[in-house]
């Protein structure tokens, strides 16, 4: 780990002294708390005595996620619950529902994604919730949101990508699923905002409230420029990507060495005479096919024939420096074994080393975000399941015999 890394790790989370009290499975919910437990909150993850479902999810389709020599370890569950302590309770029985009553007076935030009919079942709807603690935040994370017909479904990723249109972005005649898990993980941060938000109003104005996030409402927040450009223009504007279709000044050529370099450069005015001479290719600037931004849209197809050819002439990092220093902004095309590796990435810490009592040391995204006196990111691996329910019980001042009859009695784990 870099020295600054080293030295970020003694200034305090912007967060801390925050408590989170979550009843919430798999990634789009307990995702959201993990971030804000990156950023030093306390996350308390009560689960049932037979645990989150996602510990027990070893694979997404054909990719397989199990660790023969950690059969316990979930890679799933690590990404959702990193930096939390999990609690196994039983919060249907009454000594169960007094300990949990405890938490929820003493948290801040409140984070669950069971579903709508579940919730008051439970007990754990905004209204039972608040008659606990006024002032807390509930949260909640749903698939489809909180009214209509389908606020009582059940979904998935996947699902969400569905509904709003985001399997059609690449522009394919059939649906094509985006990378897993992505939907997830932006319904996640979305939820993350959500809490901060209210934190702050509450913080400002003194009164907690319910927030509502779904992956529905994430997915179209993403795409708000593909739904913003259908609205105005009355159709879809999506088109399958296709590089002969676009200018050089946007778009990705492989290089002698075999990788890609990938250029975006506007306007096109500015700079489509800056990357002839970059590129010697002078004589193509006023050639009367290619001299207006229209023309080379039009005659994209010949032209990228062209530039595929010039940039077989030197290695991918050649050019990158080549171009930059020229003023042209273009990026190498990097796969995930060199990202972790990026100079880049590790002069800014996007990339962390971390050294994880199952799995050893291991390199995994750091906090995308820079304070300047707080620091944030990873610094302890998910919990056991119901690793932390003794010591969380203990101060909460029960003392071990009081433990041990609830372990005996089935109310903890």
């Amino acid at each position: 780990m870099t020295e600054k890394v080293k030295s970020e790790k003694v200034l305090p989370g912007p967060l801390e002294g925050i408590r989170i009290v979550e009843c919430a499975i798999w990634h789009a919910g307990p995702g959201s708390s993990a971030i804000l437990a990156d950023m030093g909150a306390e996350v308390i993850k009560v689960e049932t005595l037979a645990g989150d479902p996602e510990r027990s999810q070893k694979n997404l389709g054909a990719v397989n996620f199990e660790q023969p020599s950690n059969p316990d370890w979930s890679f799933m569950f690590e990404l959702s619950n990193r930096n939390k302590k999990g609690i196994c309770l039983d919060i249907h029985t009454e000594e169960g529902r007094n300990i949990f009553n405890q938490l929820i007076k003493s948290a801040d935030v409140f984070l669950t994604n069971l579903r709508k009919e579940t919730k008051p079942k439970w007990g754990i709807d905004y209204e039972s919730i608040r008659k606990i603690n006024p002032k807390i935040v509930h949260a909640n994370v749903s698939g489809f949101g909180p009214e209509g017909s389908m606020s009582n479904v059940g979904a998935f990723d996947p699902m969400g990508q569905a509904i709003s249109g985001m399997v059609f972005i690449t522009g394919a005649n059939e649906p094509v699923l985006l990378q897993a898990v992505i939907l997830d993980q932006m319904t996640a941060i979305a939820a993350s905002h959500a809490m901060i938000t209210a934190l702050f109003v509450r913080e400002r104005h003194g009164f907690g409230q319910e927030v509502h996030v779904s992956l529905y409402s994430s997915a179209l927040w993403l795409m708000h420029s593909n739904l913003l450009a259908t609205g105005v223009f009355k159709s879809n504007p999506i088109v399958a990507w296709d590089r002969s279709r676009n200018s050089p000044l946007r778009n990705c050529f492989k290089c002698k060495d075999g990788k890609w370099i990938m250029g975006t450069n506007h306007p096109e005015v500015k700079f489509w005479p800056i990357f002839c001479k970059a590129t010697q290719q002078t004589h193509l600037e006023d050639d009367p096919r290619y001299n207006t931004t229209e023309l080379r849209g039009k005659n994209s197809a010949e032209l990228m024939a062209i530039f595929n050819q010039v940039f077989l002439a030197r290695s991918r990092d050649a050019w990158i420096k080549m171009l930059q220093q020229k003023g042209l902004m273009f990026a190498p095309v990097q796969d995930l074994d060199e990202v972790l590796v990026d100079p880049q990435a590790l002069a800014n810490n996007y990339v962390v080393d971390f050294d994880h009592p199952v799995l050893g040391k291991v390199k995994l995204p750091g906090y995308p975000i820079h304070f300047s006196a707080n620091s944030a990111g990873t610094h302890s691996p998910a919990p056991l399941l119901g690793e932390h329910t003794e010591p969380v019980l203990a101060d909460m001042g029960y003392s071990e015999e009081e433990i041990a009859r609830l372990k005996q009695d089935s109310i903890i784990k």
